[in-house]
């Protein structure tokens, strides 16, 4: 005689599917930033009214600003190679599922950018604080706010060689 799943077992497995498909979300959204990906980036977020604040970069009361803000950044080419070539790692993921429709979670960040334009490699690390939502059958990120704790900048030096991939957008698994 099978028995069905207590309903505190079905609840834990469900707040557990619901991290699960949060932190694929975020990796998502990282990807997207190094990418260069602004359609897959901006899907990441609510379909109106995100809270988005990531300090010397802006604040916005919408997706859409940031998008802009990131379109202008990272699709900006000279003589047809990418300008700044970024690297987005967050990790220590802290997640808190409320309910169904809603959670939160804190993530560590390191990032890594290269500038070309300047001559810059710089080294970040800071925290995101973000809100999720169900919206239309998916996590998406409501609020996302990045605090830096600190950034170290250093010249390229005149060896330097820095090499970019060809082609558009990310390799995919086939």
């Amino acid at each position: 005689m099978s028995q069905s799943p207590s309903p505190d077992l079905a609840a834990r497995v469900a707040r557990l599917e619901a991290i699960e498909e949060i932190k694929a979300l975020k990796h998502r959204y990282l990807r997207a930033c190094d990418a260069k990906d602004p359609e897959e980036f901006r899907a990441c977020f609510i379909a109106s009214g995100a809270s988005i604040d990531y300090g010397r970069l802006g604040a916005f009361d919408d997706a859409e600003g940031m998008v802009t803000v990131f379109e202008a950044i990272a699709l900006r080419k000279v003589d047809g190679r990418n300008v700044v070539l970024d690297m987005h790692h967050a990790m220590h993921p802290d997640i808190t599922v409320h309910d169904g429709t809603r959670a939160s979670g804190r993530w560590t960040l390191k990032f890594r950018q290269v500038n070309l334009e300047d001559g810059t490699e710089s080294v970040s690390t800071g925290e995101y604080d973000d809100d999720y939502v169900v919206e239309d059958g998916r996590w998406k990120m409501a609020r996302c706010h990045f605090r830096r704790h600190w950034t170290i900048t250093r010249p390229l030096g005149p060896g330097c060689r820095v090499d970019q991939a060809t082609g558009q957008g990310a390799a995919r698994p086939g």
